[in-house]
């Protein structure tokens, strides 16, 4: 039995890409420093460098495009009072990440009590606003389907933003985002079974609106 040892160029290009990516965290790790330390040259890069996924992420959510406007400043305004809680665990991609999920369903969970309570105490106006917020599920939404012509990534995005709420978030985290059932348990305070559940829901309902 013969082993193949790497040749000089496949063991350059690898070191190479290594050394590259090396390179850009560093970069990444002191703009981090910097704007720990107020700088908000620093800060704008980062924001610029992240705000399409973060956006994108909220949009995903809650289908409505005013709204992750407006979650995605949110999610920057915390990031920047929060920063000096960033330790370098991870990098700071990942927990912008977790930021921005966490203040998402921050948004969601404080929007249904608001809903329940209004529809309690039998405000009429409140159920206009709570039927209107309801139609948020009907906006565009953002989708990462990759193998999908223009045309098939808008009706994707179309069936994800018209799924309910529930479903429409646990489909987005598990297989958008490649949350566990259990971290998203934690993030939602949603049972596993529960959650799963939804997302056999959510797999259907989508299956049948883009088989149409």
């Amino acid at each position: 039995m013969t082993t193949t040892k790497p040749t000089a160029a496949s063991s350059g290009g690898t070191s190479t890409r290594a050394a590259g990516e090396g390179e850009v965290q560093r970069r990444a790790d002191d703009r981090v420093r910097r704007a720990q330390r107020g700088d908000v040259t620093a800060y704008e890069s980062l924001y610029r460098e992240h705000v399409g996924r973060v956006h994108a992420l909220c949009l995903r959510v809650t289908g409505d495009r005013t709204l992750a406007a407006d979650l995605t400043q949110d999610v920057f305004v915390r990031a920047w009072e929060r920063l000096a809680q960033f330790r370098g665990e991870s990098v700071f991609g990942t927990w912008l990440h977790r930021l921005t999920v966490s203040i998402v369903l921050e948004h969601a969970r404080a929007e249904t009590r608001r809903v329940r309570r209004v529809r309690f105490e039998g405000d009429a106006l409140g159920e206009s606003a709570a039927v209107g917020g309801g139609g948020r599920e009907e906006g565009e939404a953002c989708s990462t389907a990759t193998g999908m012509s223009h045309e098939e990534r808008i009706d994707f995005e179309r069936a994800v933003a018209a799924l309910p709420a529930g479903a429409r978030t646990v489909f987005v985290l598990h297989d958008v985002e490649g949350y566990k059932h259990r971290e998203i348990a934690r993030l939602t305070g949603t049972a596993e079974g529960t959650l799963r559940a939804q997302l056999h829901k959510a797999r259907r309902k989508l299956m049948e609106m883009l088989s149409r």
